[in-house]
């Protein structure tokens, strides 16, 4: 049997050494191969799909066009490719956004080599990237000061409302950050029975990943 075709990954950052840091650790890995780079989100716009990349780590804080209005705009046109968003802070309320807009996870600039890869690894294989800690400070952090909050709580509820009551135990422990088979533990259910849940929360609420669900959960409760 031949090996899988590599993860084709697009680089979008304004500063050429973290550009090139993050070639060198990333291209290094016998499973990725980085075909495309952009300055600046506008660039990445032109680059991201002529590269075909399957993955893209799209900087947050970019001049010419954010990182957030280019994965918008990129996600609107390829629902199939995968953003891991990069910033210098945890807390960052453009990290969130993007996450609502369908990116698939987050990760600090700092991040070592190994995680990055893992992250690359994890998003093409259709799961975010985002550990339970980190996704509850962020959510907390930004919702605090977020004026829609109230309209997003009722909107959440009202959403979270049409799923049974096992759906919903499998929703709030998404929304707690725990992977299929620690759900499984928690719940006394099978990982292929989580799986078909979790599909189920996809289609009913009407999100792309389990970041979504998890950020549903939060404003329900919010």
């Amino acid at each position: 049997m031949s090996d899988p075709a590599p993860i084709r990954l697009a680089i979008v950052d304004d500063d050429p050494m973290v550009r090139a840091a993050l070639g060198m650790m990333l291209g290094g890995d016998s499973g990725i191969t980085v075909v495309g780079e952009a300055v600046n989100g506008e660039e990445a716009l032109t680059v991201v799909p002529e590269s075909g990349a399957d993955v893209v780590l799209m900087d947050i804080r970019m001049p010419v066009r954010d990182g957030l209005s280019a994965t918008e705009f990129l996600l609107q046109r390829n629902s199939a490719l995968k953003v891991i968003v990069l910033t210098t802070f945890d807390a960052d309320d453009m990290v969130l956004r993007a996450l609502r807009l369908g990116a698939a996870g987050f990760m600090l600039k700092d991040t070592p080599p190994a995680r990055l890869v893992e992250a690359v690894r994890t998003v093409a294989a259709g799961q975010p990237m985002l550990s339970p800690s980190v996704t509850a400070q962020l959510i907390a952090a930004v919702t605090e000061s977020d004026g829609g909050a109230s309209d997003r709580a009722a909107d959440a509820r009202k959403r979270l409302a049409a799923l049974t009551e096992r759906e919903r135990e499998v929703a709030d422990a998404v929304g707690r950050g725990l992977s299929n088979a620690e759900i499984s533990a928690h719940l006394f259910m099978s990982v292929p029975t989580v799986k078909t849940h979790v599909g189920r929360l996809f289609t009913k609420l009407g999100v792309e990943n389990r970041v979504q669900v998890a950020i549903l959960v939060h404003d329900a409760d919010g």
